[in-house]
């Protein structure tokens, strides 16, 4: 079996852009007509970029190989250009790739994938939504906790058992850095209020995306610790895995991350600096679904648990379910609302969820297929945003505004 040919697809995203501004989707097929779909999470550059970049990346390592081959296409792309370190946007590209060929593969074998990476753990996968609050003109307000108790209850009601919010941001280019005594008192109300909202039926999870140093993640995680988070995710930016360690051995609560890295290697600084003890790696940047199962494999070694992270496309969805249902350690997989809107519509049949569960389905390979109806009719995207952005001012926290 060999790889034949490769498509990529840049799908615009529509308002109010739940999931970020873009997703990456590509197709492989075999010369034997067997065809496989993967998603790249990468987004330091502007999708264009990253055409070429799955151009180049397919037609050096992939085109003309077997597709099971996946060590060797891994370390030839790891070592591309005498580099052989860590690289978000080569193993952004590859990770697609990477998720294209176990489509490949399992469909090849008449298996879901995850059945080809150990077997079935988990009949069922717990999962948990941001919370995305709405004001009486349908626009999305993340500052206010009224409305996010509100939002709470009813992702509660749907049957949600874990709900995540992030009320200490902005997302400053400039992080970390020292937040306001405003921010705190409203991160501490916001965890108070939907506490009491929500009582023990939901699990809070605080996140943060790195904005703060460690004295200041400190600060906060003292003030949200009396209402049990189960986690405080990215206290400090990514990168510094002792600075992490630092804020964890001062708080009881228990630190995530794992969104914006990549690789066994830096997972692996992580776990040695017992800087975190839930990992949240996003399989369209971290290296694709075994270097997956090899870092979540170490987790298990050092007692930690997996928590998949998504905030893109049903693809990349897709196979983070492959991961968790074959993973012991798992713990929770982030989910987006229950599913519905363009991420629905964007494949052939929704991720089944029920009941604050995903249920994995039986089919072959990663399970999950692309309406191209819909792909093309929002292809190709013209926006000059990236994925997500970060605030490119210096942001005064005491002042409240950009300066």
């Amino acid at each position: 079996m060999k790889i034949a040919t490769m498509q990529s697809h840049i799908v615009a995203v529509p308002p109010p852009y739940i999931g970020g501004m873009y997703w990456i989707f590509v197709t492989l097929q075999t010369t034997c007509g067997i065809k496989g779909v993967g998603e790249v999470y990468a987004s330091t550059f502007h999708p264009e970029v990253m055409v070429k970049v799955l151009d180049d990346v397919f037609d050096r390592y992939l085109k003309g190989h077997d597709p099971h081959h996946i060590e060797r296409f891994y370390r030839e792309c790891y070592s591309s250009g005498f580099t052989q370190r860590p690289d978000l946007t080569m193993m952004g590209a590859f990770s697609g790739l990477e998720m294209a060929c176990w489509d490949i593969i399992g469909k090849a074998a008449d298996k879901p994938v995850y059945e080809l990476i150990g077997g079935k753990v988990h009949d069922k996968l717990r999962s948990y939504t941001y919370l995305y609050p709405t004001n009486s003109k349908g626009e999305y307000d993340y500052e206010c906790p009224d409305l996010a108790v509100e939002c709470a209850l009813k992702n509660m009601q749907q049957g949600f058992t874990a709900l995540k919010f992030d009320p200490a941001g902005p997302y400053s280019a400039y992080s970390g850095h020292q937040i306001s005594l405003a921010t705190l008192e409203r991160s501490e109300n916001f965890c108070r209020k939907i506490r009491d909202a929500v009582g023990n039926n939901c699990d809070l999870l605080f996140g943060t995306h790195g904005q703060m140093t460690p004295a200041s993640a400190i600060r906060l995680a003292q003030r949200i610790e009396p209402f049990d988070p189960l986690w405080f995710e990215e206290p400090v930016p990514p990168g510094q895995p002792e600075a992490m360690a630092r804020v964890a051995a001062k708080t009881s609560i228990p630190i995530a991350t794992g969104e914006r890295l990549t690789t066994k290697y830096e997972f692996h600084d992580v776990l040695k600096h017992k800087a975190a003890s839930i990992l949240q790696m996003n399989l369209g940047r971290v290296g694709g679904i075994l270097e997956a199962k090899k870092i979540a494999a170490l987790a298990e070694v050092y007692f930690c648990q997996i928590a998949p992270h998504l905030y893109n496309g049903p693809v990349g969805a897709a196979a983070s379910i492959q991961l968790a249902t074959a993973t012991p350690n798992f713990l929770i997989q982030e989910s987006i609302n229950t599913w519905d809107g363009f991420h629905a519509e964007v494949v052939e049949d929704k991720i089944d969820w029920r009941d604050g569960y995903i249920i994995p389905n039986a089919k072959p390979g990663l399970g999950i297929s692309l309406n191209m109806d819909v792909v093309k009719a929002h292809s190709p995207y013209t926006g000059k945003r990236l994925h997500l952005i970060m605030d490119s001012k210096v942001y005064n926290e005491h002042s409240n505004t950009p300066g």
